[in-house]
């Protein structure tokens, strides 16, 4: 089908309309434009594909760091009925399916006293939010799609000695300390997912749970 305005624009439009038909068109369209040999492969590449198809960007591809040891982690806590933790609402509004299969979802944003922490410690409300809930990660997922300032304080806490989670997804967006957080991140010992370089999104960020949703409940 072509579609024509004022006889100066002709585009050939897919023919996709439902949303199963346009998602596994997207799906086709990116393993067509990343042919193997893929960075990923069988789960792994499910969830690299779901952050591609998310960002409609097949060059995070070489930026992405997924593991196995990180998704079978994160799929056994999530089996296991964890709870998982956003840095945002909006991470947090993207991850219905979990609702329904028991697993909780808690965005930080959420917590009470929030706006009073920040402001008495002069800190962002993500990072006071990460402090508040720090002793409750053990087993649990931590998603981080926005804020640099949770996910180093998250790093801060686990040097410490508190016990981790099951899995951190740290992929904050930005231009201050998202790269060097998510860099921070990649050199640690502890399961995790993440995106390096400024890119990243609280969208991406749950693109990955979805994904692991997709595998542990299919």
């Amino acid at each position: 089908m072509t579609y024509a305005e004022n006889g100066t624009l002709s585009l050939v439009l897919d023919p996709a309309a439902t949303p199963e038909e346009i998602e596994a068109r997207s799906f086709a369209i990116i393993e067509q434009e990343i042919p193997e040999p893929r960075p990923f492969s069988g789960n792994l590449w499910r969830v690299a594909r779901r952050c591609v198809h998310t960002l409609g960007d097949i060059g995070i591809v070489g930026d992405l760091r997924l593991n196995g040891t990180a998704l079978e982690a994160g799929i056994a806590a999530l089996l296991a009925g964890c709870t998982v933790f956003t840095d945002t609402r909006m991470a947090a509004c993207a991850l219905p399916r979990l609702r329904r299969q028991g697993v909780a979802v808690v965005p930080l944003m959420g917590l009470a006293g929030l706006e009073q922490r920040a402001s008495a410690k002069g800190t962002t409300r993500s990072r006071a939010g990460m402090e508040l809930v720090a002793q409750r990660m053990a087993g649990n997922i931590v998603v981080i799609g926005n804020a640099p300032t949770a996910l180093l304080c998250l790093l801060e806490e686990l040097q410490r000695g508190t016990p981790p989670p099951a899995l951190i997804v740290g992929m904050p967006v930005g231009f201050v300390n998202a790269a060097q957080a998510k860099a921070l991140l990649h050199a640690s010992p502890w399961p995790h997912f993440t995106l390096l370089g400024r890119r990243g999104g609280s969208a991406v960020a749950a693109a990955c749970i979805n994904a692991l949703a997709d595998i542990a409940w299919p």
